[in-house]
C-alpha cells in the first residue's frame, strides 16, 4: 500500500453548520454532506437537518425529522435517507423509523423497528440495512440483528448477536459483518465476532485483550484494530483510578489472534473518544480526550510500512465525542463537544490524491 508524505496531508475546514450538536449522525452522498439530529446545548435531542454542498461550500436546512433524535442510526438506501431509532426528549429509546425522500424533499413514516433502540450499528449491504445491537429501555443493552428490505418495508429478524451490546464498531468485509467492542451501560465491551450473511451464523473471535472504555476501532485489509481508550482500575493494574492509554492492540485475520503488543506501535498521544479513519495510507487517529484540561486537537497517522504512528497537522477545532465519516480519501470530523456542542465541521485529507 502507498503511504502519502506527512507534509501532503492537511485539513479542510468547511462552513460551520448552522446548528451546534453532539451525537449527531452524518451520511454523505454525491458531494453532499447531510447531518441528522443530535443533542442541543440544553442536552436535548434535535429534528434539525442541514445539508452541505461540499462543492459551493454551502449549508441548506432541509424539513425537519417528524421525531427529534440523538444517537439515531442513519443509511442511504437510492434516493431515501433512513433514520432508525435514537433517543427522544424524554432520554428513551425510539423503535420508530422515519424516511425522507431526496428528490421529493418530504419525510414519511415507514416499518418501525418492534423494540426501541439506541446506540444501533448500521451496515449496508446490497441494497438492505442491517441494524445490530442497541440500548433498550432502562438501559438494557440488546443483542437483537434485524434487517430491512426497502421494497417491502419490512424488518426481518435475524439470529440475535452472541454478546448484547450498543455503539460497537461494525466492518463489512466480503459477506461478513464483523463486530467489535461496544458497551453494556457504563462497562465497555471486549467480544469480537461476526455474521456470516450467507449462513446467517454467527462465529465468535478471541476477545479484545484489554477493557477500555471510549477506545476505538479500525479496520485495514488483513488486520483489526483496538485503539486508545479509558483503562478502569482491576486485578491487573495497579492504577487507583481510570487512566487514559494509548494501547493499540492489532488481530491478525491471517494467523486468526491478536499479535503482542509491541511498544513501537503505540499511539504517540494517550486519548479516549476520538476520530478514526483512513488517509493517505495511514490509520487515522484524531481529537478526543486525554490529558489535557480541554479536547486534544492533535492527530496522529499509523504508517503501516514503518509499523509506528507519526504525527499529523492538528485540527483547527480540538473537540471529543464527535461524528465521524470516512469518505474515499478523506476523514470528515463533525460536530462534537469544545466546551459545549461544536458546529465546526473539517475533514482531513491527501495532497496526493486529488
Amino acid at each position: 500500500m502507498a503511504v502519502s508524505a506527512v507534509k501532503s496531508m492537511y485539513w479542510e475546514v468547511f462552513p460551520p453548520m448552522p446548528t451546534k450538536r453532539v451525537y449527531c449522525t452524518p451520511v454523505y452522498q454525491d458531494r453532499q454532506l447531510f447531518v441528522f439530529g443530535g443533542c442541543s446545548e440544553t442536552g436535548l435531542p434535535l429534528d434539525k437537518v442541514e445539508m452541505l454542498d461540499v462543492v459551493s461550500q454551502k449549508w441548506t436546512g432541509l424539513p425537519s425529522m417528524p421525531t427529534p433524535r440523538a444517537g439515531a442510526a442513519v443509511a442511504i438506501l437510492n434516493k431515501q435517507i433512513l433514520t432508525i431509532g435514537g433517543m427522544n426528549e424524554d432520554q428513551c429509546p425510539l423503535g420508530s423509523m422515519d424516511v425522507f425522500n431526496m428528490d421529493e424533499g418530504k419525510w414519511e413514516k415507514k416499518a418501525p423497528l418492534g423494540q426501541p433502540s439506541m446506540g444501533i450499528t448500521a451496515v449496508k449491504k446490497d441494497g438492505k440495512v442491517y441494524a445490530l445491537g442497541g440500548m433498550g429501555l432502562e438501559a438494557a443493552p440488546q443483542a437483537l440483528v434485524r434487517v430491512y428490505e426497502a421494497d417491502r418495508d419490512h424488518w426481518q429478524p435475524l439470529p440475535p448477536m452472541l454478546t448484547p451490546q450498543y455503539a460497537a464498531s461494525a466492518f463489512l468485509k466480503s459477506n461478513k459483518i464483523f463486530v467489535l467492542g461496544g458497551r453494556q451501560g457504563k462497562l465497555p465491551v471486549t467480544a469480537f465476532e461476526a455474521l456470516d450473511l450467507e449462513t446467517k451464523s454467527w462465529t465468535k473471535y478471541p476477545c479484545i485483550p484489554s477493557r477500555r472504555a471510549f477506545a476505538n476501532c479500525a479496520m485495514t485489509e488483513k488486520c483489526f484494530y483496538s485503539l486508545g481508550g479509558l483503562q478502569q482500575p482491576g486485578p491487573h493494574n495497579f492504577y487507583s483510578r481510570p487512566h487514559f492509554v494509548n494501547t493499540v492492540e492489532e488481530f491478525d485475520m491471517e494467523q486468526g489472534n491478536w499479535l503482542k503488543q509491541s511498544r513501537s506501535t503505540r499511539m504517540r498521544e494517550k486519548r479516549a473518544d476520538f476520530s478514526v479513519g483512513h488517509v493517505g495510507g495511514r490509520m487515522i487517529a484524531a481529537g478526543g480526550l486525554g490529558n489535557q484540561p480541554v479536547p486534544l486537537g492533535s492527530v496522529e497517522g499509523f504508517n503501516p510500512v514503518k509499523r509506528k504512528w507519526e504525527s499529523l497537522p492538528p485540527m483547527n477545532f480540538p473537540r471529543c465525542s464527535c461524528a465521524n465519516l470516512q469518505v474515499d480519501n478523506m476523514l470528515f470530523v463533525i460536530g462534537g463537544v469544545e466546551q459545549g456542542p461544536s458546529n465546526a465541521v473539517e475533514a482531513l485529507c491527501d495532497r496526493e490524491s486529488i
